[in-house]
């Protein structure tokens, strides 16, 4: 009896460890661990923007050598009493961090404080996500094919462009990793899976989280929103659409609260940018249009600045710059420019598009300094996809807004045969193009608006993100034949109730 009682969780196991989503797992977190924990170890050298993360949740850089953008810098100091440092911006970030924090001090030194603890905690939340997308991708289906969903999960999500983010104080690992939890959720909750509410629990913390990482998110409270409005299908008893009532509001006041918590520092470096690297990059005479819009020519002279140079035309922080420049214009006063100017507004955009699948940060170095290393080093491990798509994707504006256009009408139409034959997986499917689609036209607009050309592959993360996200669920879906309708089987063959609130 125990003996085939044995038997049966052997053959359970050798089941699990066959699956799609495990295999997938083991592979990317192989491929990304080697890059991350091998010393010499991977990351990215600090442009600056880490001081926004570091301070304020008690870390500090210890090296007499700390070298900005040149190499990544493996250790940084905690601070053992009174941290005087305030937040530059509300931001999830501190709670990854602070967490980061309280494991290293347990496990390594409790006043050294080594990168590789922040990389571990991404790295495996990182790998819970890829675990959670494979099996939304795969739901329902036991078909050979799944390995190929699998393996293109892998291609994609284990490229070295996107877990170089880990080992450093950016945000966009949080970004990378709630938008693939956030993602997973939605699929399933469309094919009608078991415990929806801690699936739709998962996507709510998800998208908060996303929202609240950076002031640059603040505007994805509206493309969430419509998204959960296509739950509403999902979800059809009355308490469950008070329950989605709420959290479209704590969507939006997460939203709300992103933006308004932005410290004058912060907000000043931004509009610094929005201009210098923005309205006047591309202008030949940039004091004139300036002038008409009632701020004075002279500034025109900080045309292609980066707030911080170490050479400026004027002192950045002085009072002058802030009272007669800053001071006169605002996101409104931008976004009129460019109404007024589409040409150079287009142009802007273009830029922008150019580097609308450079993940991988450029400026800065991506290993430690160790005996063959060199300064500004880039690592090219495992980086093929962002490659592909970065030298084959189109570098205009034009281009995504086209293909943005054709998904539209592909995923209304699919959206209304799924209204007409009552199929709530492709209604959800509908509203969840178009929260992506708003997503990808909304980061070029808010990223060139709200600062400029400055960093644009942080800032436009969430453009091959969301994309990357697209193409494999178009994959998976092509695999399955359930393009224009969704698979009528899969629960059936999984035995599960049609109904599990």
């Amino acid at each position: 009896m125990n003996f085939r009682m044995d038997s049966k969780k052997i053959v359970a196991l050798k089941k699990f460890f066959m699956t799609p989503q495990f295999l997938a797992t083991l592979v990317a977190g192989l491929i990304i661990g080697y890059l991350m924990f091998i010393p010499p170890i991977n990351g990215y050298a600090d442009n600056g923007d880490f001081a926004r993360a570091i301070y304020f949740n008690g870390i500090y850089p210890i090296s007499s050598h700390y070298t900005y953008l040149k190499y990544l810098q493996p250790h940084y100091g905690i601070m053992q009493y009174y941290n005087e440092h305030q937040a530059m911006l509300f931001s999830s970030q501190g709670i990854f961090i602070k967490l980061a924090i309280f494991i290293n001090q347990l496990f390594y030194s409790k006043k050294i404080f080594d990168i590789r603890f922040i990389g571990m905690l991404y790295y495996i939340f990182y790998l819970g996500g890829i675990y959670f997308l494979t099996t939304a991708l795969t739901y329902g289906t036991k078909k050979k094919t799944n390995y190929l969903i699998a393996g293109l999960i892998v291609f994609i999500f284990a490229d070295s462009s996107w877990s170089l983010y880990f080992n450093s104080f950016f945000a966009e690992p949080v970004m990378i990793i709630t938008m693939l939890y956030l993602g997973a959720a939605i699929i399933l909750l469309g094919k009608n899976c078991n415990h929806k509410l801690a699936v739709f629990a998962v996507y709510l913390v998800a998208s908060l989280i996303l929202i609240t990482v950076k002031q640059q998110n603040a505007p994805l409270a509206l493309s969430l929103s419509l998204l959960t409005c296509g739950l509403f299908f999902v979800f059809k008893q009355k308490k469950h659409k008070y329950l989605l009532l709420f959290s479209i509001a704590l969507l939006l006041a997460a939203g709300f609260a992103t933006y308004d918590l932005i410290t004058s520092d912060f907000s000043q470096i931004n509009k610094y940018q929005t201009m210098s690297r923005g309205v006047l990059l591309k202008e030949k005479d940039p004091g004139s249009d300036l002038e008409r819009g009632g701020i004075s020519r002279q500034f025109g002279l900080l045309k292609g600045e980066i707030y911080g140079q170490t050479y400026s035309e004027a002192s950045q922080t002085s009072a002058v710059v802030e009272k007669d420049f800053l001071e006169k214009f605002d996101f409104g006063w931008v976004l009129k420019f460019y109404l007024v100017h589409p040409n150079e507004f287009q142009r802007m955009l273009d830029i922008a598009a150019k580097d609308g699948y450079l993940i991988q940060v450029r400026a800065v170095g991506d290993y430690q300094k160790a005996p063959g290393t060199h300064p500004y080093q880039q690592t090219h491990y495992f980086t093929l996809f962002t490659l592909i798509m970065g030298a084959f994707f189109p570098k205009r504006i034009a281009f995504y807004i086209l293909l943005c256009l054709i998904l539209t009408v592909l995923y209304l139409i699919i959206g209304f045969l799924g209204f007409k034959n009552n199929e709530t997986e492709s209604i959800l499917k509908c509203f969840k193009m178009l929260a992506f689609v708003t997503m990808i036209l909304g980061t070029f607009v808010i990223s060139i608006v709200g600062d400029g050309d400055a960093d644009l592959a942080k800032h436009l993360i969430m453009v091959p993100l969301t994309l990357d996200l697209i193409i494999l669920e178009i994959f998976a879906d092509v695999l399955h034949h359930s393009f224009w309708h969704p698979l009528q089987s899969g629960k059936e063959q999984l035995n599960e109730p049609s109904e599990n609130n």
